[in-house]
């Protein structure tokens, strides 16, 4: 949906979903409808909380643990999860009011796409954002498994995603149009578009046929190149830590002198060595599939 500030298009996106009630007529929604909407004011962010505790404590992506989260039915680690968006693990346990406008968006795009949803409702979600994210976003909504619904002054990012462009030009009207923003530009040029007809006496014409969107190119998403420059630091620092631990074991008293540290250090090493090997795995598989790409 595209048109001018004040045209009414966060206006239509509150009547389609039925937040809003029409000064006439009638909506009517279908059955079984799980929508997920992205607000332009971030409003649904507590500044108060950290980036964890906004997914951990939120009732509907709850997964019984403190650092577990739900994305789409299945239990992810919040501090995976906040990787798949670019957050570090330090950022996980700041305040929401230390991100920055895009980061805020970046949050509360992963807190909307853990949901289980079949209508997805962004309002002017490109504000703010850098390339990265925008890339990112791109991918998600490639990915995204039911219906989207767009407002954007991104003509670009229009034309990357978009399958239907709706004009609100500002005087009441709405007209369809196949395609992203130039593909408008192109049939209002060559007189083209569908608009509701003037009077109930004359049917409108058929939309056009939505245009097929382009296969995706081959290449990593955005989230998994940002994963294989991370994962080598993590690796190195993992292996560190191994390292002091096992330096701590093998000292031959230290289980005589103190049994329960013994115990927590050998607990630790256990862990992060299953750590280790997770990441060890994630870097082959990644790297593997980026060989296969440039060598393909």
């Amino acid at each position: 949906m595209v048109g001018p500030n004040g045209a009414g298009k966060t206006t239509l996106l509150g009547i389609l979903t039925g937040r809003i009630a029409p000064d006439s007529g009638r909506v009517r929604l279908g059955t079984g409808l799980r929508p997920a909407i992205f607000d332009q004011n971030r409003a649904a962010l507590d500044p108060g909380l950290s980036l964890w505790q906004t997914l951990t404590g939120d009732p509907e992506l709850a997964a019984g643990g403190s650092d577990q989260v739900m994305v789409r039915g299945r239990p992810r680690h919040v501090i995976g999860y906040l990787r798949d968006f670019l957050f570090d693990e330090a950022q996980a346990r700041g305040p929401v009011s230390a991100l920055s406008g895009g980061e805020k968006a970046r949050l509360l795009l992963a807190r909307i796409m853990a949901r289980e949803s079949n209508l997805l409702i962004l309002d002017e979600p490109t504000n703010d954002l850098d390339l990265e994210t925008l890339d990112l976003l791109q991918e998600l909504l490639s990915d995204y498994e039911g219906t989207v619904l767009l407002v954007s002054h991104d003509r670009d990012f229009i034309d990357r995603v978009a399958s239907t462009t709706i004009e609100l030009p500002g005087d009441g009207r709405a007209t369809v149009y196949a395609g992203g923003f130039s593909d408008m530009q192109a049939q209002k040029a060559a007189g083209g578009g569908t608009a509701p007809a003037p009077t109930p006496a004359r049917p409108p014409r058929p939309a056009p046929a939505p245009r097929p969107r382009p296969p995706r190119p081959a290449r990593l998403g955005f989230a998994q190149k940002r994963r294989l420059e991370l994962l080598p630091g993590e690796i190195e620092r993992l292996g560190a830590e191994i390292a002091r631990i096992e330096a701590l074991l093998s000292d031959p008293g230290l289980y005589a002198a103190d049994p329960d540290r013994f115990t927590r250090a050998g607990a630790a090493l256990a862990e992060r060595r299953a750590r280790l090997a997770e990441l060890e795995e994630e870097w082959l598989r990644l790297e593997m599939l980026r060989e296969e790409i440039e060598g393909g």
